[in-house]
């Protein structure tokens, strides 16, 4: 019985070693015929010719819309606010009537001191009429220069009076002024803060309304600190920078303007530089506050090999393009990157005028794989060599 249990025993293993290998060997099969069908599979890919041309450097950035000139109008004297002459969210004009305040209290101010000036101008005009004649008397030895002196320091006291009155009297009419309020500048008003009717001071931090300067308007936005040698550049060498603002989303351009300031520090954080644009905003399309997209528009660095910037690729050794030679064989050549402007990117070494680089399908790509392009759709397929896994690329269809 015993020996009869070892015989079956082995032939159950034997069954399940033949099995296993059974399936080893079919896995491989599978295996070798799934490399030998990717081998000889074409993949088709899409090439550009590098071309010398001029590439207009564009920076865009996130920028937040920015009033002129933002105030808050606040009373510069204590008094009942009589009359509100403005709309809200109104556009007023330099010097436009706002707000007025009660005068009346500052009126009598200025009556008062009005009638003290009149007073001391007649104290005063007494006073100059008796030193004219006791330097007529003394002349004649009918009087003592005592008195005369006397007389002229009394003169001087009056006008000192007399000036002491104006200036109180020019002081009574600004305060007077103070009840009429008016526009700064031309702008924007904002909310009322404060209804006809209320007593408002000039101690008081609410103040009455704000207003923002609309026309012209700045925009604010960072750029890289990598950037800030050819912002510099051409801020100083070119009259006007253009800037152009978008939406939000990206889709609409709202106004075009110009760079107006560059600022004097770089923030550490980020490791950008705000840059301040300017624009007329006759339309009003900007609003204060407002976040837009902006782009920055340079100018052109001249006579530069030119490519997609889908070619450029990215290794351990650097940025490098898969160049396809005469004999339709792929290269994998280093190059010299240069500035990459939405689309296209320019190349400063490793590449000539003419050479076809790869745009689309550089993943299956290597060096020295075989490939033939069809000239109708400008499509490179691959032939012959086992292709690899490239380094990730930008995925874009070439011209």
């Amino acid at each position: 019985m015993r020996n009869k249990v070892w015989v079956i025993g082995g032939v159950v293993c034997v069954t399940v070693l033949a099995f296993g290998w059974y399936l080893m060997e079919a896995n491989t099969v599978r295996t070798k015929s799934q490399h030998g069908d990717l081998a000889n599979q074409a993949v088709p890919v899409q090439v550009a010719v590098a071309k010398l041309g001029n590439l207009p450097i564009e920076l865009d950035g996130l920028g937040t819309v920015t009033a002129r000139k933002t105030i808050t109008i606040t009373p510069r004297v204590d008094s009942l606010l009589q009359h509100v002459y403005f709309h809200e969210g109104q556009a007023v004009k330099i010097n436009q009537v706002l707000e007025a305040l009660d005068p009346r209290p500052f009126q009598v101010v200025v009556d008062q001191w009005i009638g003290q000036l009149k007073h001391d101008q007649a104290l005063l005009d007494d006073a100059q009429l008796d030193l004219t004649r006791y330097q007529g008397l003394l002349a004649k030895d009918s009087i003592s220069s005592q008195q005369v002196d006397t007389q002229k320091a009394l003169v001087h006291q009056d006008q000192g009076s007399v000036l002491s009155d104006q200036a109180q009297v020019a002081n009574a009419r600004l305060q007077l002024s103070f009840c009429r309020i008016t526009a700064p500048f031309t702008g924007r008003v904002g909310l009322r803060l404060v209804d006809a009717g209320n007593m408002v001071h000039a101690a008081s931090t609410t103040g009455l309304v704000m207003i923002t300067q609309t026309q012209p308007i700045d925009v604010i936005f960072p750029v890289p600190e990598d950037s800030l040698e050819a912002v510099l550049n051409a801020f100083r060498h070119e009259n006007a920078v253009p800037v152009l603002v978008y939406d939000r989303a990206n889709t609409k351009q709202l106004a075009v303007g110009k760079l107006l300031a560059v600022d004097n520090l770089i923030n550490v954080t980020t490791g950008t530089v705000n840059l301040k644009a300017t624009f007329p905003n006759t339309d009003n399309q900007l609003f204060p506050n407002q976040f837009v997209n902006v782009r920055l528009q340079m100018p052109a660095q001249r006579h530069e090999v030119l490519i997609p910037a889908s070619a450029l690729q990215t290794g351990p050794q650097g940025p490098f393009v898969f160049m396809v030679d005469k004999a339709n064989t792929v290269h994998m050549r280093p190059v010299v990157e240069g500035t990459v402007s939405g689309e296209m990117a320019s190349v400063l070494q490793g590449l000539q005028t003419g050479e076809q680089v790869v745009t689309d399908g550089a993943d299956r790509l290597r060096e020295g794989s075989t490939v033939y392009i069809n000239r109708k759709n400008k499509v490179i397929k691959v032939l012959g060599n086992t292709p690899h896994q490239a380094p990730s690329a930008q995925m874009a269809s070439g011209t």
